[in-house]
C-alpha cells in the first residue's frame, strides 16, 4: 500500500445487524423530517437530524439511514458499497476497483468482469437484506422487563431511541406495508461527545455524531456473535457500558441510568437485551 499519509485517521467499526433493514427503509421521509430538530427548539437538549447523503443512481442528495454515521440511503446502495470497499468487488454503482496509485498488483489484476456483480445479482442481495426478518421479543410481560421499560423512559432514553413507526402505505415491497414496527431508533445523527468521536466526518455526519442504532433484536447479539462488543468500534461490553459511554445529548439519560439503585440499572438492561 506505500507508507500511510501523515493525516491518515483510524477508525474501527463493527458490524452491524443486519435484520429488519427493509422496514427501516420503509419508514417515510415525512416521519424523519418530523423527528429531526437540529436547532434543539424545543429545547430538551437532543437536537437529531438528517445525514443528507449522495444518492447514486437517484442522481440526487437523500437522506441517509444505514451505517453507523447514517451514510448509506438505500439498501441496494449499502450492498453495492460493501462489495466494492469490503471485498474489492464492482458493481454498476461502484465501478471502479480501489486500488491506490502504490498498488500494483491490485492494479493489474484481472477483475471478474465489467462490473464483477450482475445487476441481477445486486438485486438478489439487496432483496435478501431486505426481509431478514427481526427476531421475535422475548419476556415482554416479564414484571423486571416492565420496570426497566418504565426507567428507560424516564431516563430520556426513548427521545433517541425513538420505540415505534408506522411504515409507508406503499413501501419497496407490498409485505411492508402500514406495518407498525419497533426499532428503537429514529435514524437520526446525534452528538455523542468526545468520548465517542472518532473526528472522522461522513457528509453531514461531524467526528461525533452517530445514528441512534436500532435497538429491536439486541439480546440475540451475544447468541449470533459469541460475543456482545457494542458500539461502532466493539469498546463496550454489554449494554450497562455502552449506556455510560454515552455523552454529548445522551449525557442527561446517561447521568439519570448511572443515578438508579444497581437492581434498577439492572432491570433496564434486561428491558433492552428483551427487545
Amino acid at each position: 500500500y506505500g507508507p500511510l499519509d501523515p493525516r491518515t485517521r483510524v477508525s474501527p467499526r463493527v458490524a452491524q445487524a443486519v435484520i429488519g433493514l427493509g422496514l427501516l427503509e420503509a419508514i417515510p421521509e415525512e416521519r424523519l423530517r418530523e423527528l429531526e430538530d437540529p436547532e434543539d427548539l424545543d429545547g430538551d437538549g437532543i437536537s437529531g437530524r438528517r445525514n443528507i447523503v449522495w444518492d447514486i443512481e437517484a442522481q440526487a442528495l437523500a437522506t441517509g439511514r444505514f451505517g453507523w454515521k447514517a451514510e448509506q440511503p438505500t439498501i441496494r446502495q449499502q450492498s453495492a458499497a460493501a462489495f466494492a470497499g469490503d471485498i474489492g468487488i464492482t458493481t454498476l454503482l461502484f465501478p471502479e476497483e480501489e486500488c491506490t496509485d502504490a498498488q500494483m498488483l491490485c492494479q493489474n489484476t484481472e477483475n471478474g468482469g465489467e462490473p464483477e456483480v450482475a445487476e441481477k445479482i445486486l438485486d438478489r442481495v439487496a432483496h435478501y437484506v431486505r426481509l431478514v426478518a427481526v427476531p421475535m421479543r422475548t419476556r415482554y410481560d416479564d414484571e423486571e422487563v416492565l420496570r426497566g421499560k418504565r426507567h428507560f423512559f424516564d431516563a430520556g432514553c426513548a427521545a433517541c431511541h425513538v420505540a415505534t413507526h408506522q411504515t409507508a402505505e406503499e413501501a419497496a415491497l407490498v409485505e411492508f406495508n402500514g406495518q407498525t414496527i419497533w426499532p428503537y431508533t429514529d435514524l437520526l445523527l446525534h452528538d455523542m461527545g468526545e468520548g465517542l468521536a472518532d473526528h472522522s466526518p461522513s457528509f453531514q455526519a461531524s467526528g461525533s455524531e452517530w445514528r441512534t442504532a436500532p435497538l429491536w433484536g439486541l439480546g440475540y447479539y451475544e447468541v449470533v456473535n459469541g460475543h456482545q462488543r457494542l458500539l461502532h468500534d466493539g469498546r463496550a461490553r454489554g449494554v450497562s457500558e455502552a449506556i455510560l459511554w454515552h455523552g454529548g445529548e445522551a449525557a442527561a439519560s446517561r447521568d439519570a441510568f448511572k443515578a438508579l439503585p444497581a437492581p434498577e440499572r439492572a432491570a433496564l438492561v434486561t428491558f433492552v437485551e428483551s427487545l
